[in-house]
């Protein structure tokens, strides 16, 4: 079965319900291979990186708000075995981290890739849409760093990947994660392993009765 995760690497939801996967495929019998779509929360332009909890308060009405909001999401992130320091974020515009995703993607490296960019964004305060961050975070995952490096500098998958995130929103995806199982079939939010795995199977009877 094919797994399509519609997210964004800035997503903190989208990072929880990623490892809430992976905790529910721990549990299922089935061949499934996972497949990372792109989709922005935010396209616009970050001319200058800042910290997130800023753009937050800003977005959402003021710093104590962005406050408890960032509290809540750390506390369930926390219950999956992820840290998430929204303190030391940086908002950052992630089409190039999504491209890169695409190169990485080539070289089977896709997953390493997503859960490395997760990770710096989210624990280790580093800037995902800055290009030497990108290419150092290539590297870490086993991708050529030249190669990584030509490629960001490149136009190489500007007009694939803007055809990704437009086949998003034509596909009616308008909050991420959402999870596309076998094609057809859409679940969306962060649930829990238990939820699914419960879809994984009826989906996978489903398919099997076609």
């Amino acid at each position: 079965m094919e797994i399509e995760i519609y997210a964004d690497v800035v997503c903190p939801w989208c990072y929880i319900g990623k490892r809430r996967l992976e905790q529910a495929l721990a549990s299922y019998d089935g061949e499934v291979t996972v497949r990372y779509r792109p989709f922005q929360l935010d396209p616009s332009p970050v001319t200058t990186p800042g910290p997130l909890l800023d753009a937050l308060a800003a977005k959402f009405g003021g710093r104590e708000r962005a406050e408890s909001m960032a509290g809540q999401v750390t506390q369930v992130a926390a219950g999956v075995g992820l840290t998430l320091n929204f303190d030391r974020a940086v908002s950052a515009n992630t089409f190039d981290a999504h491209r890169l995703v695409r190169f990485a993607d080539e070289h089977g490296l896709a997953g390493e890739l997503v859960e490395a960019l997760y990770r710096a964004h989210f624990t280790d305060g580093v800037d995902v849409g800055s290009p030497e961050a990108l290419v150092a975070l290539a590297t870490s995952v086993g991708l050529d760093e030249t190669g990584a490096r030509e490629y960001l500098a490149s136009n190489a998958g500007r007009r694939e990947l803007a055809a990704d995130l437009s086949t998003a929103h034509q596909l009616g995806v308008t909050s991420v994660p959402t999870f596309v199982l076998a094609g057809k079939y859409g679940v969306t939010g962060a649930q829990e392993p238990e939820t699914l795995l419960a879809a994984l199977t009826e989906v996978a009877q489903r398919e099997s009765a076609a």
